[in-house]
C-alpha cells in the first residue's frame, strides 16, 4: 500500500493542512521553508530554502532588482537559522518523516511568487517522493504555471487575477504562532502530548 504524507508548510500552510489530514484520517508532519525575501521589501520573495540544502532563486527579481550575491547569502544564513529554530520549536527532537516512494501533499495558505512552494517540492524530490501533490487555496497564475512544471499536480480552489497577495483572499491573515502550529501537530498526532 502507498502512503500519502500531507506536509504543511509552516506557519500560515499548517491550519490549511491540519484540516486536510483530518478529512483523510491521516497523521500531519512538516516541509520546513523559508522565503528569502527583498531586502526593504521582505514580503517578495528572491526566491526560497528547505531543509536538505535545498535553494531556489528567482533570477529575474534579483536582476531586475540588482541584489548581489553577499545579500542573497546573508539573507540565506539568517533564514537557515530561522529554519533550525522551528526544526527544534516544531519537531521536539523527532525525526522528519520518511518519504521515499510515497505521494506526499504539500500544502500552503496561499501561493504568491511560488519561491517557498517550489523549495518545498524539491527537497521532497530530493527524498525520492513518488508522487508531488501541490493543495493550496489560493494561487497566482504565475506561480501556478512554475509549480505545474514542478509537480505530479497542483490542486488549488481559485487562480484571481489580478493577484496582489495571499493575504487579500482570507478575512482575518493574522500570523499563525509557534504555540498555535504546536498545538496543531499535536492534536493532529506528529508531537507527543
Amino acid at each position: 500500500m502507498i502512503a500519502i504524507k500531507p506536509l504543511a508548510l509552516p506557519r500560515g500552510g499548517v491550519p490549511v493542512a491540519y484540516e486536510i489530514a483530518r478529512a483523510l484520517h491521516l497523521p500531519l508532519d512538516l516541509m520546513l521553508v523559508r522565503k528569502l525575501g527583498v531586502p526593504g521589501h521582505e514580503e517578495l520573495a528572491m526566491g526560497a530554502i528547505a531543509n536538505g540544502n535545498v535553494q531556489v532563486l528567482n533570477q529575474d527579481i534579483i536582476r531586475g532588482m540588482s541584489i548581489p550575491e553577499a545579500v542573497i547569502e546573508e539573507i540565506a544564513a539568517k533564514e537557515h537559522q530561522e529554519l533550525q529554530r522551528r526544526n527544534t520549536a516544531y519537531r521536539h527532537g523527532n525525526p522528519p518523516p520518511v518519504l521515499d516512494a510515497h505521494i506526499v501533499i504539500l500544502v500552503d495558505d496561499g501561493c504568491a511568487t511560488g519561491a517557498t512552494m517550489h523549495a518545498a517540492v524539491r527537497a521532497v524530490t530530493k527524498q525520492h517522493a513518488g508522487r508531488i501533490v501541490v493543495a493550496l487555496p489560493v494561487i497566482s497564475g504565475s506561480a501556478y504555471e512554475l509549480l505545474q512544471n514542478e509537480a505530479d499536480e497542483v490542486i488549488c480552489l481559485d487562480i484571481p487575477e489580478p493577484f496582489l497577495g495571499v493575504g487579500d483572499f482570507y478575512r482575518d491573515f493574522s500570523q499563525t504562532s509557534d504555540e498555535e502550529v504546536n498545538e496543531l501537530l499535536k492534536q493532529a498526532g506528529i508531537q507527543k502530548a
